[in-house]
């Protein structure tokens, strides 16, 4: 495995960083963590006029370390990058499977940057298991009408499109009979309630009443829906957030020095670990990119590095909370907070992302059963 990058795609990092550092300020930090929605218009309509977003599109054609390079430097430079990785997800889902009308319609607007989409997938009885999900479609000679709810619709309330899973025929068996369709947010019948999280983030639920769409907005084949999930799941493999511990050392750094700390040898210690272990995320990362970019079947190689990566993040951010006493405690922008409050923001960012695209028990099964071998254990 040769993870060195080469000359293009070096610039294309430079490029990243530039584009980055000239649209995200404080301004931006602030008002993305105060509205706890992980989205910078100017920042997105900047990666898309460069060009960039069309780059790091995935797919077929498309080189996948461009979509990882973007991920890792959106994340180590604390900008917001969720409508982004979500955008790029959908526009190669479209450019996969996708009719020339939606990759018109909504690809295009995705990557220029001018529009945002979100994920309709988890429903609140079914969590994690997307197969056991009530939302149903069912045709009326011209449309399709969804009812139904969905949780966790993170983007709902800015989005202009949702990425919709339904079931359009209960007949087929528990993976089959879904369908996928991309549904303006604007078409009435759908609710947006939000959800405020101990993260900071703001979630939501969506409700579908009486939602009609035609059957141009289907993704793919219809009650097919399944195996186009399976392929926006493969894309996130380049996309995982694997590099949170770089900013948390940084801030680490800059708090310890402030206060005159960073002379401890035990906080020097705690710094020596978190490096070692972001260098261990990297590689993990830049491998599970290797075996997208030689085309070899999708393995547990995104959930090797998903699981090491979310759980050393929570355990270093509550390190560093309790090394910084009460100070740690205090949110962002409070009086007296440690770095600002970062620390306490770090602490809470880090259990959900233990959850996101698929929680860290769903994860071990995976690695336990397809790479180890052993046997089903529900």
């Amino acid at each position: 495995m040769d993870f060195a990058f080469t000359k293009s795609q070096e610039a294309l990092r430079a490029r990243i960083r530039e584009v980055i550092t000239a649209v995200v300020d404080d301004e931006a930090i602030t008002a993305t963590h105060e509205s706890g929605t992980n989205h910078w218009p100017p920042l997105v309509r900047a990666l898309g006029q460069a060009g960039i977003l069309e780059e790091a599109r995935p797919g077929a054609g498309q080189d996948p370390v461009a979509l990882s390079i973007l991920s890792s430097e959106s994340q180590k430079l604390g900008a917001p990058f969720d409508s982004i990785g979500m955008a790029l997800a959908i526009a190669g889902v479209l450019e996969a499977v996708g009719s020339d009308f939606l990759r018109e319609r909504v690809g295009a607007g995705l990557l220029a940057g001018e529009q945002t989409v979100c994920f309709g997938l988890t429903e609140p009885d079914g969590g994690s298991d997307l197969a056991a999900l009530k939302t149903k479609a069912t045709f009326d000679g011209e449309r399709w009408v969804i009812n139904g709810a969905k949780m966790w619709t993170t983007l709902a309330h800015i989005a202009d499109w949702v990425f919709l899973l339904v079931r359009t025929d209960s007949d087929r068996g528990r993976y089959g009979g879904f369908t996928v369709f991309v549904v303006p947010m604007d078409t009435p019948g759908i609710t947006v309630d939000p959800i405020e999280t101990m993260s900071t983030e703001r979630a939501n639920a969506t409700f579908y009443d009486d939602v009609a769409v035609g059957p141009e907005w289907i993704v793919g084949d219809l009650h097919e829906g399944w195996q186009v999930l399976s392929v926006m799941l493969g894309f996130e493999r380049g996309m995982g957030d694997t590099t949170a511990l770089v900013p948390l050392a940084r801030r680490v750094v800059e708090w310890a020095t402030e206060i005159g700390r960073i002379g401890d040898p035990l906080i020097r210690e705690r710094l020596a670990q978190i490096a070692i272990d972001a260098q261990v995320c990297d590689l993990l990362t830049q491998r599970t990119v290797w075996t997208a970019a030689t085309g070899q079947p999708p393995g547990t190689e995104g959930s090797i590095a998903k699981v090491f990566a979310t759980e050393r993040y929570q355990h270093h951010a509550r390190w560093a909370q309790a090394t910084a006493g009460a100070e740690g405690l205090l949110g962002y922008g409070a009086e007296g907070a440690a770095a600002g409050g970062w620390i306490d923001h770090d602490v809470r960012h880090s259990v959900p992302q233990t959850l996101q695209g698929g929680t860290s028990e769903i994860n071990r099964n995976n690695i336990a059963e397809r790479r180890l071998g052993l046997p089903r254990a529900r």
